[in-house]
């Protein structure tokens, strides 16, 4: 098991928030048995805002105040990553982190309208729907890893993710190598058919060399069971965009056929041009995109 001092080395708001995107929007809450990270700004409909694995609110910077004009946007940095809290290894799973996210949402007192969700973030989503712990008319799925893994990768990425995550070195030796080799984080980021610029590939450097969160995003990695999310999908209620990227390296627009299969009354929107950050390339775009699907693209 990962040990406690690792997933307590985190990042620190005080020392690490100086320039975080959208700081004004920030507070902190106390939900679920968490301290959590959120920015929540606007007003309108509510829209719930999550990001994938290994990321954090950050990823919004360009978006959430663009969706802001039109929606009260709530958006967190997951149990583990970032500035929020880390429950015990094995609570940062897809259905534990639905039912944390639910109780945020009840201290906070906000009913979602729409959902928009980034890769793993578009399947907590779903599983909250699925869970009856929010009810949107709409969920957008961003580059949504939705269906499990097959083939080799889908045999062996769960145990190498608990190998790494239960070794308490490790998150450290990554985090380590992430400060020594700065172009490695460039790298990464090049691998998912996005450009990011200078001052975005700092940020995931931020976040890669904190032990705590790369411990936990580990975790997630080592917990994800997307098999009962997809026997469940045609049950989900609110309507599912896909929105599919043609450059995406990460999650291939072949997923979204995939879920297309399990549930044919989804819609498929594929983009070209962008890899799988397209909401950081080009957040104008991606906004428009979301306002367009939930009947938002005409102000009053």
């Amino acid at each position: 098991m990962t040990s406690a001092k690792v997933l307590q080395n985190k990042l620190d708001w005080t020392r690490d928030s100086a320039d975080w995107p959208n700081r004004d929007a920030s507070r902190f809450v106390e939900a679920g048995g968490l301290t959590w990270h959120v920015q929540v700004a606007g007003s309108g409909p509510v829209l719930l805002l999550l990001h994938g694995t290994a990321a954090s609110t950050h990823s919004f910077g360009g978006l959430l105040p663009l969706l802001a004009q039109r929606c009260t946007v709530v958006c967190p940095d997951l149990p583990g990553h970032a500035f929020t809290g880390t429950p015990p290894p094995a609570e940062i799973c897809l259905s534990c982190m639905a039912a944390q996210l639910g109780a945020l949402l009840r201290t906070l007192a906000l009913e979602p309208e729409i959902g928009v969700g980034h890769s793993a973030g578009a399947a907590v989503l779903v599983q909250m729907a699925l869970d009856r712990l929010i009810e949107p008319r709409l969920i957008v799925s961003l580059s949504g890893a939705l269906m499990p893994l097959t083939g080799f990768a889908g045999k062996w990425f769960s145990p190498a993710a608990k190998l790494f995550a239960r070794n308490s070195f490790l998150p450290r030796f990554f985090a380590n190598g992430a400060r020594k080799d700065p172009k490695g984080v460039q790298r990464l980021a090049d691998s998912t058919g996005s450009k990011l610029t200078e001052r975005d590939i700092a940020f995931y450097r931020r976040l890669i060399a904190s032990p705590g969160h790369l411990a936990a995003a580990l975790n997630m990695m080592a917990n994800w069971d997307l098999e009962p999310l997809a026997r469940d999908l045609p049950e989900l209620d609110p309507e599912l965009l896909l929105v599919a990227f043609g450059n995406d390296k990460t999650v291939p627009p072949a997923e979204a056929e995939r879920v297309l299969a399990a549930d044919p009354r989804a819609r498929l929107k594929l983009v070209g041009g962008f890899g799988h950050l397209a909401h950081e390339e080009d957040p104008g775009y991606v906004a428009e995109l979301i306002f367009e699907a939930a009947g938002l693209d005409r102000r009053p």
